[in-house]
């Protein structure tokens, strides 16, 4: 399957490091709450934070590499995005069936609300994948360009300008 012109399995490879990074953190956090570590501890390890520290780094390297531009960013956000959503919402339902809160469904995390909810779990899946891969995109993509404006090349149009 191509998308913007790459393999998926492309991407997969290009950004696997966070990946990888915001799975290991969105379990450990899930572990350590279902371990009885209060969330007050448990919330240092944040899967948001690990997601935009993805954001930025692919914004500059997407470039730096001669990857791509704003379209291929766009697929590593839903990427980065997926990952995020792969831990959290099979963590929801777990509440859900369980009955029993861990950080992805307590109130604090939840706007204040009960989050062993359908529709907490619905949010998740629909503006969890959506928004949380336009809007790191959005971000990602204006600092895509001021990259662009103070590093020229890159090494795809290097090799190109060499070769």
């Amino acid at each position: 399957m191509t998308i913007f012109g790459k393999r998926l399995a492309e991407y997969v490879t290009f950004s696997r490091f966070f990946i990888t990074l915001i799975l290991v953190v969105g379990l450990t956090r899930l572990v350590l709450s279902l371990g009885g570590v209060p969330n007050a501890t448990a919330r240092w390890f944040s899967v948001t934070a690990a997601a935009w520290i993805g954001v930025l780094y692919y914004s500059v390297r997407i470039h730096a590499r001669g990857f791509g531009g704003s379209k291929q960013l766009l697929m590593v956000c839903l990427l980065l995005s997926l990952a995020a959503q792969a831990i959290i919402v099979p963590a929801i339902a777990l509440a859900i069936f369980t009955s029993h809160d861990n950080i992805y469904s307590a109130p604090e995390f939840s706007f204040g609300q009960d989050g062993k909810t359908w529709s907490h779990l619905a949010a998740h899946l629909l503006l969890g994948t959506t928004a949380g891969s336009l809007v790191p995109w959005l971000v990602g993509t204006l600092i895509l360009l001021l990259t662009r404006k103070m590093i020229p090349g890159s090494k795809s149009t290097e090799a190109t300008a060499s070769g």
